[in-house]
């Protein structure tokens, strides 16, 4: 997913340290500062090629869609979607294209209007292989994006599929193109608006501290109304402990991922409260399919079923969260019924190493086979303490059927460059998935094996690919959920990974904060929206350290 440093300095200068005391239109009050922490910062703001959380929370307050995905998170044809950069839209008597009207009143933070060529620029560098975008795979079938005026941009599509809205306007981002396009594309990742970027949303840029904060304001005159905040900063920690505790001490307002043992901390302060929110999120241990050991799609089978991973995920959230059973979420799925899984077996599990050449050879309590022992290294983010707690307990367990794993904690820059060049045995991951499952092409397919794609794995298998491709292209929908399923079915016994939980959102939040639009797949989605009654504003520095009550 990045403005010039004049811009900023003025963008600066019109908002000062303090919180201002403002009013707009509406009955929710406007003003106040938002500091939310986090245990991870953002690895670029440039949108096509965003693949963390953080980027992906301040990009889209920067940045506009065509159109917003509703309350419902539809996917199918256009209900619930409302404007955005995109006043209204005509389709085509054949459903091959879509006419995108757009806002008039639209412009770049830097004062530039929003044009129809921006739209087809921004498709263009998501598609472009110079650019390796991960997100690429799932803009696919539009074809292509024409110009027919100033203000029309035309989306036409490969085929109907009852994704086409979708894809054409959650998966895009739209850029300026006035500022991108005399930039080499494959110098895109390392230009300074990568780390600067000017948008058309709600809120502008204003600085990013590596390691530290990314700030935004409002943007006072944007087309879709003034943000309710005056100001949000991300405050990055080292670790989600270390994100709470600012939390807790008054330096944050809201932390998304708080940990069980953490709750009675909540309990005992006033002005905090728990918030549980749906998340359309899930953890994995993958296996390197390149790696020779991992090749073997019996031994990863025998992997897991030595594990008891309903035992681990109890161990780790008690009833807080659920075993992970495929690629998708069940409560977003429930048209889907239950997909068969490997049983937790160690007696088969050892028998089939046994057939696999795995034995004990020196009673060391570790397989080995021509002198080779059974041993593999699973990286963890170090960030991470659900994670790590949970790769312990996992190490025990197939070390009882003679697994040596070892524990390999990276920090999220050494953790993201192992997993983007495939160096790693396996690897504790997740994934935030979009709302629809035909996302399920950038994880697992085979095309999302070459560079700045995310199947990191390198799992391959055509009857899969098939499956997922006759999934998202049908119209119609019982045999969509058909698809899907086989699909999901061939994963979980292929066990490419090991799926290992799904995630509940429990987020701290304090009590001045007026909560709203909180979506299962992006919980950020309504920040503009959010709001702080004025005598329950905080005075904080650029940094977002609290400097005394107002």
């Amino acid at each position: 997913m990045r403005i010039s440093l004049a811009s900023a300095a003025l963008a600066l200068l019109s908002l000062g340290c303090a919180d201002r005391d403002s009013t707009t239109d509406g009955d929710a009050p406007t003003g106040g500062t938002l500091v939310i922490a986090s245990a991870a910062d953002a690895g670029t703001l440039l949108p096509p090629l965003i693949d963390d959380v953080s980027g992906k929370q301040v990009a889209d307050q920067i940045f506009d869609r065509l159109a917003e995905i509703g309350a419902e998170v539809n996917t199918i044809g256009d209900r619930g979607f409302t404007p955005r950069l995109a006043q209204r839209w005509d389709w085509a008597a054949d459903s091959l294209s879509i006419a995108f009207h757009l806002d008039a009143d639209a412009r770049w933070h830097d004062g530039r209007p929003v044009r129809a060529s921006d739209v087809r620029f921004s498709h263009a560098v998501y598609r472009d292989p110079a650019v390796a975008s991960p997100h690429a795979e799932v803009i696919t079938n539009v074809d292509s994006i024409s110009v027919r005026d100033s203000l029309t941009a035309v989306v036409w599509f490969a085929r109907r599929t009852p994704e086409q809205f979708f894809e054409a306007t959650h998966q895009l981002l739209i850029v300026p193109e006035h500022l991108l396009r005399d930039i080499a594309r494959k110098d895109l990742a390392t230009s300074a608006f990568a780390r600067n970027p000017v948008g058309s949303g709600r809120f502008r840029f204003v600085r990013w501290t590596p390691g530290a904060t990314i700030e935004i304001i409002a943007d006072t005159a944007n087309y879709r109304g003034r943000a309710r905040l005056d100001r949000v900063i991300w405050s990055f920690a080292p670790d989600p402990t270390a994100a709470a505790t600012k939390v807790f001490a008054g330096e944050a307002d809201y932390f998304e991922a708080l940990r069980r043992e953490q709750i009675p901390e909540v309990e005992k302060n006033p002005l905090l409260r728990t918030l549980r929110y749906p998340q359309l999120a899930y953890t994995f241990v993958g296996f390197n399919t390149r790696n020779t050991l991992f090749a073997n799609r019996e031994l990863r089978r025998a992997l897991v079923m030595a594990v008891d991973r309903q035992k681990l995920v109890r161990s780790v959230f008690d009833s807080l969260t659920s075993v992970a059973t495929g690629p998708f979420i069940r409560a977003a799925a429930p048209a889907i019924p239950p997909i068969p899984q490997i049983a937790f077996d160690t007696v088969r599990a050892g028998a089939t190493l046994d057939s696999l050449g795995w034995r004990d050879s020196n009673a060391d309590g570790i397989r080995d086979r021509a002198g080779r022992p059974l041993t593999f290294s699973l990286l963890v983010p170090g960030t991470s303490a659900f994670r790590i707690r949970m790769a312990v307990l996992l190490q025990e367990e197939l070390r009882r059927v003679g697994v040596d794993m070892k524990v390999e904690q990276l920090d999220i820059n050494m953790m993201g460059d192992r997993q983007n060049t495939r160096r790693f045995d396996a690897i504790f991951g997740g994934w935030n998935l979009d709302p629809s499952p035909s996302g399920i092409r950038q994880t697992f397919t085979t095309v999302a094996t070459k560079p700045g794609g995310f199947n990191y794995t390198h799992y391959s298998n055509p009857v899969f690919d098939a499956l997922v491709d006759s999934a998202a292209t049908t119209m119609n929908p019982e045999q969509s959920r058909g698809y899907y399923e086989r699909a999901y079915g061939i994963i979980v016994q292929d066990a490419p990974v090991m799926f290992m939980y799904e995630f509940q959102g429990l987020a701290v939040a304090h009590r001045r904060l007026n909560i709203t639009g909180i979506r299962p797949e992006a919980w950020w989605a309504g920040i503009a929206d959010w709001s702080i009654a004025a005598d329950q504003r905080i005075e904080r520095d650029q940094i977002g350290l609290r400097v005394a009550p107002k």
